[in-house]
C-alpha cells in the first residue's frame, strides 16, 4: 500500500531517539527510520515501540531490517504497529512476497541501478530506495535510472545526501523522496538539529522550485 502524501516524501534514517524523531517531523520530514540490524544506529524493539507511540498522527514509520528471517519482520513490524518495512540486503522473491502480503507498506532497497530492472525484486514493492550504500558516488551512478519515466514505482533517492547535494538531487531529477542519515548526524544515530533543519529546508525548497516535471501522475495510488 503507497502513502497517501503530498510533495517530497522525507524520511530521516537512523532515527535512536524519542527527541530526534518528533524534531524530524516537526521540522517536516514525512518519515522516521529505526534500524534493527546489526549497525551503529540500532535500536532495540522496545524503544522504537515507545517512539512510535509517540509520533504525530500523519508521521510515517518504518522499520530497516537487514538479512531478517521474514517472519521476524512480519512479527515486528505489526506488534510495533509501523507503517512500513525497509528490506535491506538479501532476500528471496517468496520472502518478499510472504513480508508483503502480512504488513502495509515495503521499501524494498537496491544497491545500484540496474538491479532494478531484476524481476526477482519486484513483486510485492511498494517503492524502491537507492542506492543501499550511504554513498553520494552510488547515488550519482544511479541517477540515470530516476529520469526513466517507464518505471511505475516511485523511487526515493538515498546515498550520502546533505543539505548541499539534495538540492542538486530533487531539483533535477524527478524523485519521489529522499532518504537522508549521515548526512544530518553529530555522531551515528544522533541527529544534529541545524543540519536536520538544513536538510529539510532545502530539500522542500528545491521540490517547489524544481527544474524538471515530476512524475506524481506516472505513480498513482493503487
Amino acid at each position: 500500500m503507497r502513502f497517501n502524501t503530498e510533495g517530497l516524501f522525507i524520511k530521516v534514517s537512523g532515527v535512536t531517539s524519542e527527541e530526534d524523531a518528533l524534531f524530524s517531523i516537526g521540522l517536516g520530514a514525512s518519515a522516521v527510520g529505526f534500524e534493527f540490524g546489526p549497525t551503529p544506529r540500532r535500536i532495540s524493539p522496545a524503544s522504537a515501540h515507545d517512539i512510535v507511540r509517540r509520533l504525530p498522527n500523519g508521521a510515517v514509520s518504518v522499520g530497516v531490517f537487514r538479512n531478517e528471517m521474514p517472519q521476524k519482520i512480519v512479527e515486528v513490524t505489526n506488534t510495533l504497529g509501523l507503517s512500513a518495512v525497509q528490506i535491506d540486503g538479501a532476500i528471496t522473491r517468496s520472502s518478499l512476497a510472504y513480508v508483503a502480503e502480512r504488513v502495509n507498506t515495503v521499501i524494498r532497497t537496491i544497491p545500484t541501478g540496474r538491479d532494478l530492472f531484476d524481476e526477482d525484486v519486484i513483486d510485492g514493492v511498494d517503492y524502491f530506495l537507492l542506492p543501499e550504500t550511504d554513498d553520494f558516488d552510488s547515488l550519482v551512478d544511479c541517477l540515470e535510472v530516476f529520469q526513466d519515466f517507464s518505471l511505475r514505482t516511485p523511487l526515493i533517492a538515498s546515498g550520502g545526501l546533505n543539505s548541499s547535494n539534495v538540492v542538486d538531487i530533487v531539483q533535477n531529477y524527478p524523485v519521489w523522496g529522499v532518504d537522508v542519515r549521515r548526512g544530518v548526524e553529530s555522531e551515528p544515530g544522533v541527529k544534529d538539529p541545524v543540519l536536520l533543519g538544513e536538510f529539510i529546508a532545502n530539500a522542500r525548497w528545491a521540490y517547489d522550485n524544481a527544474y524538471v516535471q515530476r512524475r506524481r501522475d506516472a505513480w498513482p495510488l493503487p
